[in-house]
């Protein structure tokens, strides 16, 4: 999957992602973001330090999911 920190769209959620410091926190915060009500899929580039997550869910809800993991993360514009 292509990964563009500048997309969102109804369906598809983009977070910037910050405190990662290796591809295991990337995986965690994909499993984090894939537990929540409405995600179909997550994707998240550690090297981007970005998430996208598909499906019905709101921003305010994913972003809160991944504070909860203790990552930082903010809608991208």
């Amino acid at each position: 999957m292509t990964m563009n920190a500048s997309v969102s769209t109804p369906d598809q959620v983009t977070l910037k992602v910050s405190g990662m410091t290796c591809e295991g926190c990337a995986r965690t915060i994909e499993r984090v973001l894939s537990r929540v009500a409405g995600v179909a899929s997550a994707k998240v580039d550690f090297d981007l330090g970005i998430g996208i997550a598909r499906g019905t869910a709101g921003a305010t809800e994913l972003i809160s999911a991944v504070v909860q993991a203790g990552y930082g993360a903010l809608a991208a514009d």
